[in-house]
């Protein structure tokens, strides 16, 4: 019998990675950094207080390895302990539209609780009213070569 190729076959590892403050979810934004995902890969779970987005991320952790062209990875984002979600910028009966995450910031208004910021590409934004920081972020496929051929540049 067979097996599935497994992560640890390439010698990587998926990410799983968790925050629990502003300093964490700092690691978690630089990991997502243009990240894209169509609008219907969002999901509000009101009841279990949970907001996810399943994102197709660039594999920064890779970066300056001479043995691969650039990759992304399907990733689970996902914020826990959310009371509200809000949106601007973010088309709605269109769950086909591609947005692209620039960046994940926190706004404290009474420690722990605030709002998560997802900031996206084009002026859109997507504010997570928490009671407290808690979000993962776990890779669930294997890596995959970025379809540009190229990793995102930002002029640096």
């Amino acid at each position: 019998m067979t097996e599935d190729a497994r992560f640890e076959d390439g010698r990587e590892a998926p990410l799983n990675l968790g925050a629990l403050d502003a300093e964490d979810l700092q690691v978690i934004s630089s990991l997502c950094q243009d990240a894209v995902f169509p609008a219907s890969e969002m999901q509000w779970q009101r009841k279990s207080r949970r907001f996810a987005i399943l994102v197709n991320r660039v594999r920064w952790e890779d970066r300056g390895k001479d043995r691969h062209a650039p990759e992304r990875v399907r990733s689970l984002l996902i914020f826990d302990t959310v009371q509200a979600v809000a949106s601007q910028g973010v088309p709605k009966g269109d769950p086909d539209t591609i947005l692209s995450l620039l960046s994940l910031s926190f706004e404290e208004t009474d420690a722990p609780s605030g709002h998560i910021n997802l900031t996206l590409a084009g002026d859109g934004a997507i504010r997570l009213s928490v009671e407290a920081i808690e979000v993962s972020l776990r890779d669930v496929t294997k890596p995959y070569r970025a379809p540009s051929g190229k990793r995102p540049d930002h002029g640096a």
